[in-house]
């Protein structure tokens, strides 16, 4: 399929893959901005910030704004993580100029005080409901304690104290000073032709203000190291992190550390699976490779009832010793890549995997990789790559964060939380 890709004077780049057999297309504002990017009083404004754009703007209401996206019958949302904000539309080809006329103008919203005050209590009571949800709850923390000072720990929603005595004024700040258009990426996928598409935004957005926004901090991240017991006696199960160092986004070893990751603690038929899982210790277990600007992160993790965790543990520090020694077998290596290459393959047969997959690809390396490209990259992977990401990044130097009823954990006491 062919790729275009277009920078407007402003700054703010335009890429897509277009394919005239679609039967739709998808389209994306990425923001390349999230919680690793405010300062410790913004803390949450990057997904309060999120919200605010659907509240209106000069030409339309919040009302307006949903009425237009269903008018046109677009299956569109937004989300925000430590890194990226990304305002997205999935619709039939012919309505695309009404959905980057929609996107684009929500872009440059209003930011009424009333509407800010209304959404902060909005955001407040999802910061309570969120924290009430032992898995997200324990992931906050393990991200919080594992990168300690560096700005990929920062909470995505931020905590009642920063939100509540957050200023609309400093949003504005926040807005302008990140929200540049050459901080942006436009992406599509699907049917469309790609010249119009240009012609769209570049009416839309070619009046923005251009603002040099850049991300000083971008070092890699080896953990805190430890054991950090964490004790919530409401929460029925104990959940345990294991948290490690990973290659950055835009490393060739993100391919091996996605693969052994997967064969470490893939949901079925992995390591972890056959260790935990099977035998009936832990009702989940997971390794996850997370890529991320500047540095990566290898995510170890397992569930059980409070007096299975110290065992489990026991358990889990011995299958990563073991693959820290001699890797994965050839066998492994075999259904890992099996297993990835179905997930990159399923994942782009719809345009709004594919506009999402080239934007990623796009805001961490500069690149354009097809379809055929990621098949091959990790249908490459070796024992060799394996092992040198292995050596590079020991995935059993970890940083160990438990999360639960437990008021100690291998010999170390919990702190109430």
């Amino acid at each position: 399929m062919p790729f275009h890709t277009h920078t407007l004077p402003n700054g703010l780049r335009v890429i897509a893959e277009t394919s005239p057999s679609a039967r739709s297309a998808a389209l994306g504002f990425f923001v390349r901005t999230g919680s690793r990017d405010e300062t410790g009083p913004e803390s949450g404004v990057s997904h309060f910030l999120e919200h605010m754009l659907f509240k209106g703007t000069p030409r339309r209401t919040a009302l307006d704004v949903n009425l237009d996206f269903d008018r046109i019958g677009a299956s569109y949302n937004a989300y925000t993580s430590e890194e990226n904000t990304v305002y997205y539309a999935a619709v039939l080809p012919e309505y695309l100029p009404k959905a980057v006329d929609i996107l684009a103008d929500i872009l440059r919203p209003s930011l009424r005080q009333e509407d800010f005050d209304t959404e902060k209590q909005v955001i407040l009571e999802e910061i309570g409901m969120y924290d009430d949800q032992p898995g997200w709850a324990a992931s906050d923390h393990a991200r919080r304690i594992y990168y300690g000072p560096h700005p990929l720990g920062h909470s995505v929603l931020g905590s009642k104290e920063s939100i509540t005595a957050l200023a609309r004024d400093q949003m504005h700040a926040y807005f302008s000073r990140r929200y540049s258009p050459t901080n942006i990426v436009v992406s599509a996928a699907g049917n469309l032709d790609f010249g119009h598409l240009v012609g769209l935004v570049s009416e839309a957005c070619g009046g923005w203000e251009r603002v040099e926004a850049g991300r000083p901090d971008r070092s890699e991240w080896a953990g805190v190291g430890g054991l950090h017991v964490l004790t919530r006696e409401k929460v029925q199960q104990e959940h345990v992190m294991l948290l490690a160092g990973g290659p950055p986004a835009d490393s060739p070893l993100r391919y091996a550390a996605d693969t052994l990751a997967l064969a470490v603690g893939d949901d079925s038929g992995s390591r972890l699976y056959w260790a935990l899982v099977d035998p009936g210790l832990a009702e989940s277990a997971d390794c996850s490779f997370y890529e991320q600007d500047g540095s990566g992160c290898v995510y170890t993790s397992y569930s059980c009832e409070p007096d299975e965790a110290e065992g489990n543990l026991a358990i889990v520090r011995n299958v990563l010793a073991e693959v820290q020694r001699d890797g994965i077998t050839e066998a492994e290596l075999r259904q890992a890549k099996s297993k990835i290459l179905s997930r990159v393959v399923r994942g782009s047969e719809r345009p709004m995997g594919r506009m999402q997959a080239i934007a990623a690809a796009w805001a961490y390396t500069g690149e354009y990789r097809d379809v055929d490209t990621e098949l091959a990259n990790f249908d490459a992977v070796s024992p060799s790559d394996i092992r040198a990401f292995l050596d590079r990044y020991p995935i059993d130097r970890s940083t160990v964060i438990a999360f639960g009823p437990a008021k100690a954990l291998d010999g170390v006491e919990g702190k109430p939380v």
